[in-house]
């Protein structure tokens, strides 16, 4: 498996752990918000892995958007989980394409 899978499945996994309404909401508040800094160098490192394997790089875009804008309330949850279920699909996508090689 790609690097640029592996790291679209953590953090595709990580961004569906914080889209969780109430959880997610007090753990990114609880920490002062360092986890959208943590995210945003993760999607960072995913994008640089994707564009090295030629794969899609949408996903990691979408997140570090998100870590951005996660500060506002609403925003930031409709964000977590839009960026959640785009890494997700493309990790699977991903996936299968290599199993088919």
């Amino acid at each position: 498996m790609r690097i640029s899978t592996t790291m679209k499945w953590i953090t595709g996994g990580l961004e569906a752990f914080f889209a969780i309404p109430v959880l997610g909401g007090i753990i990114i508040l609880g920490t002062s918000w360092a986890p959208l800094g943590i995210m945003l160098a993760l999607h960072i490192v995913t994008l640089v892995f994707a564009a090295r394997d030629y794969t899609s790089k949408t996903g990691s875009i979408f997140g570090i958007v998100t870590s951005v804008v996660g500060v506002v309330p609403f925003l930031g949850f409709v964000m977590h989980v839009v960026t959640a279920v785009i890494l997700l699909l493309d990790a699977s996508r991903s996936t299968a394409e290599e199993k088919s090689i």
